[in-house]
């Protein structure tokens, strides 16, 4: 595993979570990634940038999507992801942990931001992810869904079923 900067410290007392690849080895086995990519509601921003600041961090560039990417005084990168997407506020309600005890964005909530995306890369993730969870969670999902992005509940179904054949129909969970 991975170990990455722990943010826990630095952000004591603001809602935040990991997202991106990081994220995801919370729900399947982990992969290679460059950068801890977190997400934050824009109304701390600014008290994430002073804190990380505060911590040595080096801010390195603006993000197209929102936010910025930061170096780590250990060199890590980290992008700061700031969302005005209605979902975040909730989402950010619901965390899990990762198996560093990092909080991570609860699955149906990271799946919504992988699809919302677009990439190929979040695709596959979000299909894997779904490959391997429970019957339950993916009602869940399905219902974050239902709320959040009722037109992609066609693109959710077509990611559950790829992942069941990838991850193996035969698991039970």
């Amino acid at each position: 595993m991975t170990t990455w900067p722990d943010l826990t410290g630095i952000l004591a007392g603001l809602r935040w979570a990991v997202v991106g690849a990081v994220a995801t080895r919370a729900y399947m086995p982990e992969r290679s990634t460059q950068d801890l990519d977190i997400l934050v509601a824009p109304e701390i921003a600014q008290e994430v940038r002073a804190r990380l600041e505060g911590a040595h961090f080096q801010r390195v560039q603006e993000l197209a999507i929102g936010g910025a990417t930061w170096r780590s005084p250990s060199g890590r990168l980290v992008d700061v992801i700031e969302s005005r997407a209605e979902w975040v506020p909730e989402a950010l309600q619901r965390l899990g942990r990762d198996p560093q005890g990092l909080p991570v964005l609860a699955l149906p909530y990271l799946v919504l931001m992988k699809v919302e995306s677009g990439r190929a890369q979040d695709l596959a993730d979000a299909a894997r992810m779904l490959g391997l969870a429970s019957e339950e969670l993916r009602q869940e999902t399905r219902r974050v869904f239902q709320r959040h992005a009722p037109d992609a509940l066609e693109d959710l179904e077509s990611l559950i079923t790829l992942g069941k054949l990838e991850m193996g129909e035969t698991r039970e969970r």
